[in-house]
């Protein structure tokens, strides 16, 4: 799949000069995104306006995303981040009466940070066993009375894959809803929240979909949907705005008006990542992935990533100096994302196999010589 950095490389000016293994942080710009924001910008600059513009880009941002994750677009919510997608969902629960929730040791911290918010609920923490959750981890830990299950797709430390689909199945049987982030998944990994059971699920912008700060996408699927009330829904989640009916499907989860600049952004993003699809750009990826976890241990590098399950998305390596070492990687160009006692090396399509090799050298010799 070296075809792909061959044929989009050159649109993303950053990659020219630097070796950009950063999209579990921040991916590299691409031109069209760039291009996008300009137009926002001189939109504004020379027309005074473009609130109908901006309103077009918006279903436009909508629509890619649920082409990119196998939903309708009225199953999809404009929100600012996956945490308020997160406190949103939690505000709607209180229909089903249940007041029991769990998310797990993998989830990022501020899934924790949302459900100690939430003073009406008792929430139990799924833990991990030698790096993984074992799907017995929910079998266990999921109740009766549980009425929402949060998980990551990928973890954000080490790109461990989970099984959504197994996990749904859980759930469902269960009685509960399924939650999923899918921050560090989508945009390099498929998704399929029909074919997986999946009752909501969000992702931002600015990691592997390319795109900046300010916005991300709440999928609610439909039929749960209407059943829901979220407390914190205003004038975009309500029908025309100004009447007292939310709207129908998951735009009730929306709040205000959208950072219009990062929908921009997140429009053309999309569909460059739809034009090429996601599933050409896991091939990619995960095959220079797999590549440099070889090299890394050739080099005595020690990964941090699970040892079995599917090929994470990112090469992971340990390093109690993580911070201290991508410092003195970025003097050298070299753009990684640590993590802790981890260096993160999160590659994209327009990444190459030799420049993930390069990243490794590079950490290879900081390390014999710090």
């Amino acid at each position: 799949m070296e075809h792909l950095p061959q044929k989009y490389r050159q649109l993303f000016p950053t990659v020219q000069t630097h070796t950009m293994l950063a999209s579990c942080s921040q991916s590299a710009l691409a031109e069209p995104v760039s291009r996008a924001i300009k137009d926002y910008h001189d939109s504004l600059l020379h027309m005074g306006t473009n609130w109908n513009e901006a309103i077009e880009k918006t279903e436009s941002a909508r629509n890619e995303f649920a082409k990119l994750i196998g939903a309708e677009p009225d199953e999809i919510a404009i929100v600012p981040s996956v945490s308020d997608a997160l406190v949103s969902a939690a505000s709607s629960l209180s229909v089903f009466g249940k007041k029991h929730v769990v998310y797990t040791e993998m989830d990022f911290p501020s899934v924790s940070h949302v459900w100690q918010a939430q003073s009406d609920y008792t929430v139990s923490v799924i833990p991990s066993i030698d790096g993984e959750l074992p799907l017995e981890q929910y079998e266990t830990y999921i109740m009766d009375e549980t009425v929402l299950t949060c998980v990551p797709h990928v973890h954000y430390r080490d790109g461990f894959v989970q099984d959504v689909k197994a996990i749904a199945e859980i759930t469902q049987r269960k009685g509960s809803l399924l939650f999923v982030d899918a921050y560090q998944s989508a945009g390099h990994i498929p998704i399929d929240v029909k074919a997986w059971g999946v009752d909501m699920l969000a992702a931002g912008t600015r990691k592997y979909l390319l795109g900046i700060p300010g916005m991300a996408f709440l999928y609610v699927r439909k039929e749960l949907a209407d059943a829901l009330k979220p407390k914190t829904s205003a004038w975009f989640g309500w029908e025309s705005g100004f009447e007292a009916a939310y709207a129908k499907g998951a735009r009730r989860f929306q709040t205000g008006t959208p950072a219009f600049i990062s929908v921009y952004a997140a429009a053309a993003a999309l569909s460059l990542l739809n034009h090429i699809g996601v599933s050409h750009i896991r091939d990619h990826v995960k095959t220079i992935c797999a590549d440099a976890c070889q090299y890394a241990a050739e080099k005595g590098l020690q990964l941090a990533a699970a040892p079995s399950g599917e090929q994470p998305g990112m090469v992971a390596i340990r390093d109690e100096r993580a911070l201290e070492t991508a410092a003195l990687l970025k003097k050298k160009k070299v753009i990684c994302a640590p993590r802790d006692a981890v260096i993160r090396l999160a590659p994209h399509f327009y990444n190459t196999k030799d420049e993930l090799r390069h990243a490794i050298d590079e950490i290879a010799a900081k390390t014999i010589h710090m």
